[in-house]
């Protein structure tokens, strides 16, 4: 007995569209289904021309429908959402911009729109990772970080701030530009199941970016409004080295976010970097730095011996210092490295090396041990 047109649409109520994650059939994605016997076709509606996942909608259709008995066949055809449909479709999944028009950004407001990790509601952990210095590691450890907690089955987003030395995309391994819904809704691209925002999705790599702070402050707000984030479970902010524009003005917009200070152990690596430790911690920020992540702390080698190859104590004294736990001490692997380089994170690549295990202990203490809802404790100490 064949199936009804019916059968056919409550299978594919479960199937999302990859980039907003809610049903096509809720989404009014799924324009006709004409049922032939033993075939179906479905007519589906891309939200716009040349939809880079084209290919994985496809897949997840046909799976849903040929799962159905007495379904021999599966034959799909693409349409484009109409601008109409385009517009009320953004307008249902971002809202309007107008709707909080008038706030300004110490209120946690973009320029017309509502910053959503700023508001009292939001479920979101914003975690700023600063360093005092480049050359530490910061972008590493933000990218690891974030997968890590991916793997542990969170919804993770990433913005890439550092607007003069972007890496996060290349890092990740995200090969296309995101999708622009409506000319005003962006559609973060994701891989391994963070979701990414970052100026190098605009500038060519050969294109210095030479702005100041006025078009800094902007590109943030943008990054913050007018990619739809969805309600990530955390969004790991990899903010440029030092205490400059872009880390005063994401402060100001995420005034409940946690920082977390990236040093090497050297010295003056960990002298730097009690500077950006200080300043959330300064009266006129006041962001909890939650803890310090000590990255290069030691190399092993084929032997098993540990070598410290740029010293040792720098983590601790800066958590002294800042009163803050040391709560992850990274070891350097060449394997770490090259997945930057070639965008195959080291936690992906290699989950089993001594730096994946050290990412997700990191990743675990981040989510249990200083979770919001746990006392925290500045003894907290892990080496």
């Amino acid at each position: 007995m064949p199936v009804s047109t019916e059968q056919v649409i409550d299978a594919l109520r479960p199937v999302e569209d990859p980039e907003l994650r809610r049903s096509i059939v809720e989404l009014g994605m799924v324009k006709d289904v004409v049922v032939d016997g033993d075939r179906v076709a479905v007519t589906v509606a891309l939200t716009v021309a040349g939809c880079p996942l084209r290919t994985e909608i496809t897949n997840r259709v046909t799976s849903a429908v040929e799962a159905l008995d007495g379904v021999a066949e599966v034959g799909i055809e693409f349409t484009v959402m109409t601008d109409e449909e385009r517009t009320a479709l953004r307008q249902r999944l971002h809202g309007d911009p107008a709707a909080t028009a008038g706030h300004g950004p110490a209120h946690g407001h973009a320029q017309g729109r509502a910053i959503p990790f700023a508001e009292p509601t939001s479920r979101t952990r914003v975690l700023l990772v600063a360093s005092g210095k480049g050359g530490v590691g910061k972008s590493s450890v933000s990218v690891n970080l974030a997968v890590a907690l991916a793997q542990r089955g969170h919804r993770v987003a990433i913005v890439d701030s550092d607007v003069w030395g972007f890496s996060v995309p290349q890092m990740l391994g995200i090969d296309r530009p995101p999708t622009v819904i409506d000319n005003k809704m962006v559609l973060p691209p994701e891989v391994h199941g963070v979701a990414c925002a970052s100026i190098g999705f605009f500038v060519p790599d050969d294109q210095p970016v030479i702005w100041r702070g006025p078009m800094l402050h902007k590109a943030l707000e943008q990054f913050l409004t007018d990619f739809y984030w969805d309600d990530p479970d955390f969004l790991v902010v990899d903010l440029p080295p030092g205490t400059g524009d872009v880390s005063l003005s994401l402060a100001q917009f995420l005034p409940q976010s946690e920082a977390y200070v990236v040093t090497t152990p050297q010295p003056a690596a960990q002298r730097v970097a009690q500077r950006a430790g200080l300043m959330f911690q300064s009266e006129h920020i006041r962001i909890p730095v939650r803890g310090v992540i000590e990255n290069m702390s030691w190399f092993t080698g084929d032997d098993g011996t540990r070598y410290e190859l740029f010293g040792s104590g720098g983590g601790q004294l800066l958590a002294e210092r800042l009163r803050v736990p040391l709560i992850a001490r990274l070891p350097l692997e060449p394997a770490l490295r090259e997945g930057g380089d070639v965008g195959r994170p080291v936690v992906v690549e290699h989950p089993d090396s001594e730096a994946a295990q050290a990412f997700r202990a990191l990743a675990e203490t981040i989510d249990v041990e200083l979770a919001p809802t746990r006392r925290f404790h500045p003894e907290l100490k892990i080496v």
